[in-house]
């Protein structure tokens, strides 16, 4: 959006956050949409419609891909999105990446918000990008707190444990274990000889190849080895089972407070009430904690 108004402003155009009481009165209106699920009624048909949630083989034109952001269509905005990679290394079934983009490929990022305060560095699988390397020296010459937003942890070593360790982390680290019948264990072990548990989260598909018994596996498994949070991924966002594992989950607060077959028998307590019986077994352990200690 930011590069399509970047283009148009260059040639004089006036630029407006769409509105549907206007429709009329613009000249030439585009829609975005990242995922397929997400309602389209909106969309008429003068418009010019692009993004994975319309058509996975749709593309910016080469003039506007070329074009920078535009940061004034969201002067609240407090962060920058930066890709430093396009593409991945994998082709996992599950995933649109490897269909759209290709094969990873380095891309050199675009401008910086004028107002952010921290970057989020969006790509796809940020270690198997070639340059990577250099991707770390240009953030750490920006000087900005980062917010990874994820990578393989199967590809990491040392080598990016050290460049983890030099950067400024705005979130947690965030890696992902999609396949239930593949161990981690040691690469998990090794990221936490750099970061603790608590900066760090794993994201958890389900739906797609596990069952639910290997869902529960996984997020305990974090949970209880390696004090590690999830966060669980749906593959079908209609699927009731898939929605509540997730609520169930996501909500930390619920998460420690009941088990799974809890939630799912249905237990009516409000979140407050969650949130008191979390501080009650928290004095418990601290209270068990003091007496060992004496």
């Amino acid at each position: 959006m930011m590069q399509v108004s970047a283009y148009h402003k260059a040639r004089n155009d006036d630029i407006y956050i769409y509105s549907p009481l206007y429709h009329d009165s613009y000249d030439k209106v585009y829609a975005f949409s990242l995922f397929d699920f997400t309602p389209k009624d909106y969309v008429r048909s003068d418009m010019i419609c692009g993004g994975t949630g319309f058509d996975i083989t749709s593309k910016l034109p080469p003039e506007i891909e070329s074009c920078p952001y535009d940061w004034s269509l969201y002067p609240d905005c407090d962060y920058s999105i930066i890709w430093f990679s396009r593409g991945c290394i994998r082709n996992c079934p599950f995933c649109v990446v490897r269909r759209k983009e290709g094969y990873i490929q380095s891309v050199e990022p675009k401008n910086l918000n004028p107002n952010g305060e921290y970057i989020k560095v969006m790509d796809n699988n940020f270690f198997a990008n070639p340059k990577w390397r250099d991707a770390v020296d240009t953030l750490l010459e920006w000087n900005q707190p980062v917010d990874l937003q994820g990578f393989d942890i199967r590809l990491f070593d040392e080598e990016q444990g050290e460049a983890i360790n030099k950067l400024k982390h705005y979130h947690r680290v965030k890696f992902a274990w999609d396949n239930p019948k593949e161990n981690i264990d040691d690469k998990i072990e090794l990221l936490l000889e750099t970061v603790s548990p608590h900066k760090t989260m794993c994201y958890v598909l389900i739906g797609y190849w596990s069952t639910p018994e290997e869902d529960l596996m996984r997020v305990m498994h974090l949970s209880d080895k390696y004090k590690i949070d999830s966060f669980v991924m749906p593959y079908n966002k209609f699927d009731n089972y898939q929605l509540n594992f997730a609520r169930w989950c996501n909500n930390k607060v619920l998460f420690r407070t009941r088990t799974w077959e809890e939630y799912q028998a249905g237990y009516d307590h409000s979140v407050e009430d969650y949130k008191r019986l979390l501080k009650k077994r928290e004095r418990k352990k601290l209270d068990s904690n003091q007496k060992v200690l004496l």
